[in-house]
């Protein structure tokens, strides 16, 4: 039995839709907070359990039988909430269980020292997983490329893309990472011991790039328009964005130019057996819709 966590969000959703076309669907659960909104996945022969990352004893019943575990990582951060605390129950449910495997979803960037604070919450979690006393896989994910097309988005509205000064990111398709962490868990040719090599797109691309992009696929002129990072912060505050969202929202643009997320790497395209999908193919799906 594998196990996914968070399969009612899109990442755990996606696995498990690919994880439906490697193997049997008596051989998947999921563990989710709210199981109603999991239906479409009973109906296809998944196994649904309650399994909450704050309750303990619901995590031990939703991963019950479990040879393998796959923590998708929490975003409790940007809620106030104790990711730690959660990944850290999450792996001590899977050990109660006997999972003779745990994976987790972590980042290319997770650094105790990153600008963008999310990616402490990765780094944190690895120790854990190297404590918790079974074989492990980091899936060490690129940057969502989600966030790129949010942002052209906003720029269409304006013909500006305003932000701080940024850095090339290596834009990762959720589709390409959900497929290769279903290909990680179906397949033991394909599985890694340990933290995985960084799973990225093919090119990294600034949000100058991003802008040129978007005007040539809308034939419409997008400015890029850089702003101090202080005025960034002022204008998100003037929005009423708390204070920790100004400071993951903010963390991103200082992460990217130092470098945090330019790097690229062909292992996704390895697992996938096809090139990963580029930006420009996700923007121009996204504005057609």
């Amino acid at each position: 039995m594998i196990i996914v966590t968070g399969a009612t969000g899109q990442l755990g959703h996606g696995i498990v839709e690919r994880l439906l076309e490697r193997v049997d669907a008596g051989q998947i659960g999921v563990s989710v907070r709210d199981p109603k909104k999991a239906e479409d996945l009973v109906a296809r022969g998944v196994r649904v359990r309650r399994g909450d990352f704050d309750d303990a004893a619901s995590l031990r019943d939703a991963f019950e039988g479990a040879s393998q575990v796959l923590i998708v990582s929490s975003n409790a951060r940007a809620s106030g909430g104790d990711p730690i605390a959660q990944h850290r129950a999450a792996l001590a449910a899977a050990r109660d269980v006997g999972a003779r495997r745990v994976l987790y979803t972590s980042h290319m960037g997770a650094s105790a020292t990153s600008a963008f604070p999310p990616m402490h919450d990765h780094a944190a979690t690895a120790p854990l997983l190297e404590a918790a006393g079974m074989p492990f896989t980091s899936l060490r994910h690129g940057f969502y490329a989600a966030t790129a097309v949010e942002q052209v988005r906003r720029a269409l509205e304006s013909g500006e893309l305003v932000a701080p000064e940024d850095g090339k990111v290596s834009w990762t398709a959720r589709e390409d990472l959900a497929e290769a962490d279903a290909i990680v868990l179906a397949s033991e040719a394909a599985r890694f011991e340990g933290p995985t090599p960084a799973l990225t797109g093919s090119e990294a691309l600034d949000l100058a790039d991003l802008a040129a992009i978007a005007a040539d696929l809308t034939g419409r002129a997008i400015k890029r328009v850089t702003v101090s990072d202080d005025a960034y912060r002022a204008s998100l505050a003037a929005r009423g964005v708390p204070e920790r969202i100004q400071d993951m929202t903010l963390g991103l643009f200082v992460a990217s130019r130092q470098g945090e997320f330019a790097r690229v790497d062909p292992t996704l395209e390895q697992l996938l057996g096809r090139p990963p999908r580029r930006l420009r193919e996700l923007l121009a799906r996204a504005l057609q819709r």
